[in-house]
């Protein structure tokens, strides 16, 4: 994401204006934009015009816009967003207050206008201008007949390629169904890599399963590419790194990110970053669950004590439609890092994100006990929501 201008007031009103350059720069402008917002860019209109003998013809005319934001869509796949509001400023094409959607896309200069610019948003803008956070971890989960080919960027995990084949089991004195099929599989998987891997900027590829099957695979695509000369996957051999997982489904991929080989490969990442809290917390749920507490009412109290070491919180919530919602998981942000405490913003689409979104997307680990929250364990930690 490349910052044009930034022009903020002191009660932190204004306007910044960004050009997405990457893909995953449109999820952190989709958490950028909130409802009431004014969005300017330039989109296509379809306007009708009038000749001077009375048809009526219509054209496909760019203009740039200014909207009040109503919805905002995100397909997170194809990392496309749409946002839909009603014109604010004169347009000699468009009325005022007349309804239009303008799709962002990279490579395309957009203004964002806020009549509050929080912490949150802010440090998103900061992180997603940042070089160093670019996608640099890919994944192969796999399992007999079943393999996910993900990136792991900074803020999400992409599945770009699933591939599911057919595998007949192993009958006694013939194997040929079994192993040819096998090497169908793996032939398919050796081809998702080399389409959807980018080697220059990725640092690492973890080749993750259950039993045996991640050594047969490398073995099979490394035969493959010395028959083949195949460079590319010769000259990264040493960015393949194999390790243990449950199963080839998109969430075993936690299990592989939680590997210690893993973790200190991947030191830098904010993914592995994200992965070792939730472990840590889930550790401190088990073996001290007086020092680990999830949901809003519990983790505010902590907080009031001073007493929060880690706090995970999900963006989702950072994304309420509700403005006082929004402002509390704001100030509880801003006031864990004022009392020396470590904020760790987990992002939904990641697998650690789901999970912390299934214990209400909000937790903390504690530096010491809180004796009046542990009296409240019973209560329904949904009620604050």
């Amino acid at each position: 994401m490349k910052l044009v201008r930034k022009d903020l007031e002191k009660d932190n009103a204004g306007q910044v204006t960004l050009i997405p350059e990457e893909p995953e720069d449109m999820w952190h402008t989709y958490n950028l934009l909130q409802v009431g917002d004014s969005l300017r860019a330039s989109t296509i209109r379809k306007v009708q015009t009038e000749s001077s003998t009375g048809s009526v013809g219509s054209n496909r005319i760019r203009t740039t816009l200014t909207l009040c934001v109503e919805t905002i869509d995100f397909d997170s796949q194809a990392c496309q967003l749409r946002v839909k509001g009603t014109n604010i400023q004169e347009n000699e094409y468009v009325k005022m207050g007349a309804y239009h959607t303008i799709e962002l896309e990279p490579n395309r200069q957009f203004t964002l206008a806020k009549k509050q610019w929080d912490s949150v948003v802010l440090e998103r803008i900061e992180q997603a201008c940042d070089p160093a956070w670019s996608a640099d971890v890919a994944a192969v989960v796999m399992q007999e007949g079943l393999a996910h080919v993900c990136l792991v960027t900074p803020s999400m995990t992409l599945t770009r390629a699933k591939v599911e084949v057919n595998i007949p089991r192993k009958r006694k004195g013939n194997c040929s169904q079994h192993d040819r099929a096998l090497e169908r599989f793996y032939e398919q998987v050796v081809q998702a890599i080399q389409r959807h891997i980018n080697f220059e900027v990725v640092k690492c590829v973890l080749v993750a399963s259950p039993g045996f099957v991640r050594e047969q695979f490398c073995d099979y695509m490394f035969q493959q590419a010395v028959k083949t000369d195949n460079k590319l996957l010769l000259e990264n051999r040493s960015k393949f790194l194999q390790v243990h997982s449950s199963s080839g489904h998109k969430y075993a991929l936690k299990e592989a990110l939680c590997d210690p080989a893993v973790a200190s490969r991947l030191s830098d990442t904010k993914a592995a970053g994200e992965v070792k809290a939730l472990d840590d917390f889930y550790k401190m749920l088990q073996h001290e669950p007086d020092r680990a507490f999830y949901g809003l009412k519990h983790v505010e109290k902590a907080n009031e004590a001073m007493a929060i070491d880690t706090l995970l919180i999900s963006d989702e919530l950072f994304r309420h439609q509700d403005v006082a919602t929004r402002a509390r998981y704001v100030k509880l942000v801003d006031s864990v890092r004022e009392n020396m405490g470590t904020v760790r913003i987990f992002s939904s689409l990641h697998v650690s994100g789901e999970q912390l979104g299934q214990l209400t997307g909000v937790a903390a680990i504690l530096r010491f006990p809180v004796a009046e929250l542990s009296d409240q364990e019973d209560e329904s930690s949904s009620e604050e929501d």
